[in-house]
């Protein structure tokens, strides 16, 4: 008897009624007493301590459970109209919106949370239905963001409001979410202009909880909801306040270097990261968000104050004040031992370096043919300025004997952020090499020792794949990197300027610290002679390789301790040829690495063709006839050059065959002639330069 009086047993008979689908016994209007009593917290007869407050949060979660499951339409017919005449005494009758939002300032930190997500819930539920916001919780939300002062109230109010605009956006409610963003337009500017305040504002303004943790969680709920209004500009235009994270991008820099919280600051520059890529709102909008790359009113001028904004502050040393941790993993900070040396945050390294990189990238076509941006020493000197962060940051970064290795050792793991940080520095190469007017030679000279040389990322990216050519078909295919847009562009520029290819692959062999150089002949995985025959040759030809104990195997090479190993046999499927890019069965099944590390040991017997290919096969022949041509160079140094470029022309080779013949098959996702027509330009590059070097 003294729990029925407790008021459990009626809120417990609903709650499983709900669960199971079935009406409760009691009447709408009794149900949604039960309810009331319980938000309020109001338990019959007394009872122990901390009674009120479980009773509260149970009926809290009850009404939250019935608005979003009526907004999903989830309930069967009878249930739900019983439902809906309980939320319409609650709202109506018993003014439940009040009490909910008075509990926003709860001291009870889940109680206030809860309290958030119910009207969150609340409040899309009679968007749905009326096409109104809830007045009481807009002018909640209003008056606390203009009186700005941390603490579980605000806190609410901005998960609150965060909440909404993430599900509208997810849902495509533009017009509500335009109508919604203008009334919170003035106060959510006033709410910034206290915690993003301008710079000379900054020195006369007393804020005395920057450093607490307080501070800290309010801040990153106020970045979470900058987030989310950023987002909202590729689907409404509401006003000011969808550029804030924009046009306070210097004060959120200044939160960056200035603020003693880590948290704080690893959030702030994930923000700008995501403003800057255009990304914004991809953690949380599960494929739903609108596309990047569209433009919006403001875009060019917004995009240009962001990008000012960061080059204004690496300019004036912003890089040596911005601290990197250890890298943390799940629990915590891992402990090493001394001779071991810790890891540094590569979220935060990726994010200062995009930032940078994305900001140059933009800037340059924005700031027209000012003189200051066309300087090589200030494009380079951004460059170098990263360059010196990234060393002073990551032992592994100071350990590069390259320095354009530094792309593929900090986004190896992370491919949507590599394609987007070469593209940056192949659109900033291009810039320097037409406004210096120097030579090939020198531009890409001076581009190696600023580590943006484009030939050596591509290579670099390939010798991470193994010069696999099916995971570059994977990039191309996938919507979720700009590689194909980077590709395209590289391409273009690579046929061009082959020669600069040519000794990229020398700078790269050479500065690869884990070949060996005691080696006689370059090696592949295994000491075994093996046979690779191709169609239309007369016989086959033998490759030879070995590898001493001593050595190290470098990534190239291990590619060849998984022969055979694809991401995905496209030769599988059902409307692919039989002799797809797998050997045929006649033939040795020789993997990827074999075909392309290999070197022969003898003459090869006269192919038909520089370039010619085996029906439906791999391009054997233009590794052969690369190997072939380098007789001259350099014993060691000359065999690693060649066999780079080699190793690449047959990756772009074999994958302009496999496009083809999913293009003859309607399977390709888009036209690809452009493409084709670019790969098939390269090759004919690289059978030019070959026959140069034969003639010679």
């Amino acid at each position: 008897m003294e729990h029925a009086a407790s008021g459990w047993d009626p809120l417990t008979d609903a709650y499983r009624c709900f669960q199971t689908g079935s009406c409760p016994r009691q009447s709408a209007a009794d149900v949604a007493g039960v309810i009331m009593s319980g938000v309020c917290g109001q338990v019959p007869g007394g009872g122990r301590a901390g009674a009120a407050v479980e009773l509260s949060c149970c009926s809290v979660t009850l009404v939250e459970k019935l608005a979003s499951s009526l907004t999903s339409q989830s309930l069967p017919p009878p249930l739900a109209s019983h439902s809906m005449e309980i939320l319409r005494v609650l709202f109506h009758d018993m003014d439940l919106m009040s009490h909910l939002i008075h509990q926003f300032q709860a001291e009870d930190q889940i109680i206030s949370h809860l309290a958030a997500k119910c009207a969150s819930t609340c409040v899309l539920y009679h968007l749905h239905k009326s096409g109104a916001v809830s007045a009481v919780w807009e002018q909640k939300c209003v008056q606390t963001f203009r009186s700005s002062s941390p603490g579980n109230e605000l806190d609410a109010c901005l998960w609150s409001l965060t909440e909404v605009l993430k599900r509208l956006l997810r849902g495509g409610h533009q017009e509500i979410l335009g109508k919604l963003l203008s009334s919170f337009d003035s106060s959510l500017n006033a709410l910034c202009s206290e915690f993003l305040p301008e710079e000379r504002k900054e020195a006369t303004q007393c804020l005395d909880f920057p450093s607490s943790r307080r501070w800290g969680t309010t801040f990153c709920l106020l970045l979470d909801l900058l987030e989310a209004l950023t987002a909202s500009r590729l689907t409404c235009r509401a006003g000011v306040c969808q550029r804030i994270t924009h046009i306070r991008s210097p004060a959120l820099l200044r939160t960056i270097s200035r603020s003693s919280l880590y948290f704080v600051k690893k959030r702030a520059l994930l923000l700008l990261k995501r403003a800057v890529l255009q990304k914004a709102g991809e953690d949380w909008a599960l494929g739903e968000a609108p596309c990047s790359g569209l433009e919006y009113e403001h875009f060019s001028s917004d995009m240009s104050t962001l990008a000012q904004s960061v080059l204004t502050a690496v300019a004036a040393n912003w890089l040596q004040s911005v601290e990197v941790g250890p890298a943390s993993v799940f629990g915590g900070i891992r402990h090493v031992r001394e001779d071991e040396g810790q890891k540094a945050d590569c979220v935060m390294l990726r994010a200062v370096s995009l930032l940078l990189l994305k900001s140059m990238e933009l800037h340059i076509p924005m700031a027209g043919g000012a003189a200051g941006v066309d300087s090589a020493t200030e494009v380079y000197g951004y460059l170098q300025s990263l360059w010196g962060f990234l060393r002073r940051s990551s032992v592994q970064l100071t350990e590069a004997t390259h320095p354009c290795c530094w792309v593929s050792l900090l986004f190896g793991d992370q491919d949507d952020d590599m394609m987007e940080a070469a593209k940056a520095l192949l659109s900033i190469f291009l810039h320097h090499r037409l406004c210096s007017r120097s030579d090939d030679v020198s531009a890409l000279e001076a581009a190696c020792a600023s580590g943006c040389n484009p030939h050596c990322h591509f290579l670099l990216l390939l010798r991470s794949i193994s010069f696999d050519h099916s995971i570059l078909l994977d990039f191309l295919i996938s919507a979720e990197t700009c590689f194909l847009e980077y590709f395209v562009r590289y391409l273009k520029y690579l046929k061009g300027d082959w020669q600069g290819f040519t000794a990229a692959c020398g700078r790269i062999a050479a500065s690869d610290g884990h070949l060996s150089t005691q080696r006689s002949l370059p090696a592949s995985c295994s000491g075994d002679v093996f046979a690779l025959t191709y169609n239309g040759g007369p016989a086959p030809v033998e490759f030879s390789s070995r590898v001493q104990p001593t050595d190290v195997v470098s990534p190239v090479g291990m590619s060849c301790l998984a022969a055979g190993l694809r991401l995905v046999e496209y030769g599988s499927s059902d409307e692919s040829d039989p002799e797809d890019m797998e050997v045929s069965p006649d033939e040795p099944r020789t993997s990827v690495c074999e075909k392309s590390t290999c070197h022969s040991t003898g003459p090869l017997n006269a192919p038909r063709s520089t370039v010619e290919r085996r029906p439906g096969g791999s391009s054997a022949s233009v590794l052969q006839s690369e190997q072939t041509s380098c007789p001259n160079m350099a014993p060691l140094s000359g065999q690693v050059t060649c066999e780079t470029s080699a190793r690449a022309v047959l990756c772009l080779s074999e994958l302009r065959e496999v496009v083809t013949r999913l293009q003859a098959k309607k399977l390709f996702p888009y036209n690809p002639s452009s493409l084709l027509k670019l790969l098939a330009q390269v090759e004919n590059c690289s059978q030019r330069s070959h026959l140069s070097r034969v003639n010679k």
